[in-house]
């Protein structure tokens, strides 16, 4: 599975990853659920994402926000705008999705969820998940809501073994997802530090996971999933880095003039996806990238790499 990344997994970016390295399934940046408004629950320019599938591949619209009324209400606008698969989004660590009982926080009023995860999942007509963190500060959280999940009648579980107070400190502790494996009949998905082909092997051996989600390690490198599989090198040299990173952005590149607006607002989209990027041989390349002030000086620079 292609992570949800907000600023990244757009329109644009989740369909060259389904044209070129086809995952199984995708998922939407999460979408804001409006509990003040009784009227709109999504944006606009959340619901035009809206979809039951993208390019063929299987598309879930993850969800995050507060209050139960407010999430099944969103969660049946979705729907109507054509979601069949919807996840829910109780792992963000970030700013105020810790602030407030939404992402991560919801952790925090774990008592809260004996309501909503039901109401939920009677509201989902197709696919409901659940994608979180082990716990709020404490990695076995999330034993205490395996019944939870279970009784209410979750699809999957994505779990990122890590807390909300860790951020992304520290390494994700895959013995947890083998003990969540063990503990539930539940699928549950592996994410969380799986950068190459043998990282993801060693997980799914090591769990018992009944697959991975691919959040950074595809963003920098999206032939990871074709790794994974055996149909692309698993220890690719220089050369074959370098012709991936040309392809990558020279086609990002691209669908960014179609999605967004002006060389301003692609260039620094482009360079947003450098983030994730740290294969020490395109250090000084992609420093170069990052002080790009045009984007045409950016597109040289990708198409000169050797």
């Amino acid at each position: 599975m292609l992570a949800p990344m907000q600023g990244l997994t757009n329109r644009a970016m989740r369909g060259l990853f389904a044209d070129w390295v086809h995952p199984d399934l995708l998922f939407t940046e999460f979408m804001r659920v409006h509990a003040a408004s009784t009227k709109r629950r999504l944006s606009p320019s959340d619901l035009r994402e809206i979809g039951a599938e993208q390019q063929g591949i299987p598309l879930v619209v993850q969800l995050i926000g507060h209050g139960c009324e407010a999430l099944v209400a969103a969660a049946s606008d979705a729907q109507a705008a054509g979601a069949r698969h919807l996840n829910l989004n109780m792992g963000c660590p970030y700013g105020r999705m810790t602030s407030g009982l939404t992402g991560g926080g919801m952790l925090r009023r774990p008592e809260l969820l004996d309501e909503l995860i039901p109401a939920l999942r009677q509201a989902v007509a197709g696919t409901f998940s659940i994608k979180l963190r082990a716990g709020y500060d404490d990695l076995r959280q999330v034993f205490s809501l395996l019944p939870l999940f279970e009784r209410a009648g979750v699809d999957f579980l994505v779990l990122h073994p890590r807390t909300v107070l860790q951020e992304y400190a520290g390494l994700a502790d895959h013995a947890i997802t083998a003990e969540v494996v063990r503990a539930t009949a539940l699928p549950v998905i592996a994410n969380g530090d799986i950068r190459t082909a043998a990282d993801g092997r060693r997980v799914l051996e090591q769990t018992g996971a009944a697959g991975l989600m691919l959040g950074r390690g595809a963003i920098a490198d999206p032939l990871l999933f074709e790794r994974l599989r055996g149909r692309a090198g698993a220890e690719p040299n220089r050369r074959e880095r370098a012709a991936m990173l040309r392809r990558y952005l020279g086609e990002l590149s691209e669908r960014y003039r179609q999605l967004f607006c002006g060389d301003t607002q692609v260039l620094a989209k482009l360079k947003g996806v450098l983030a994730p990027m740290d294969d020490p041989d395109f250090a000084p390349w992609r420093s170069e990238l990052k002080k790009s002030r045009t984007l045409e000086r950016f597109c040289s620079l990708v198409s000169g790499l050797e």
